[in-house]
């Protein structure tokens, strides 16, 4: 259970990530491309921080992704900069891929019948455990 310091240094840290993030995409001239966070979770001694990323479109995740990571002591610099005032050390950042919203995609497709496999048995192949 996450307290109420922990909430709001995330969102802190949120807001100043995406930021950071969005500047970075409009500075490089990059199209196409939407960079989100869904989530960030402190730990309980604020000493680290698992910052969740969403990508738009999703087949470039691993690369932003690990461009993302070599970057990391620069991002936070930045951040550093930005929450001086509020946070006396800044947590090490961790970067990871949130894939909830093609999870919700895939199960609206199984509810809505278009992944049948009444209709469709090959698909209960896809489906077994090895």
């Amino acid at each position: 259970m996450e307290t109420n310091r922990q909430k709001k240094i995330g969102a802190l840290l949120q807001n100043d990530l995406v930021d950071i993030l969005q500047g970075e995409i409009r500075k490089n001239g990059i199209s196409n491309l939407i960079i989100s966070i869904s989530k960030v979770n402190v730990t309980t001694d604020l000493s680290v921080a698992r910052v969740h990323l969403s990508v738009f479109p999703t087949n470039k995740a691993p690369e932003i992704l690990a461009a993302i990571k070599t970057n990391t002591p620069l991002i936070k610099h930045d951040l550093a900069q930005r929450v001086k005032n509020q946070l006396r050390k800044v947590p090490n950042l961790t970067f990871y891929i949130d894939d909830s919203l093609d999870y919700i995609e895939n199960i609206d497709n199984a509810l809505k019948g278009k992944e049948n496999p009444i209709e469709n048995p090959e698909l209960l192949e896809k489906r077994k455990k090895s």
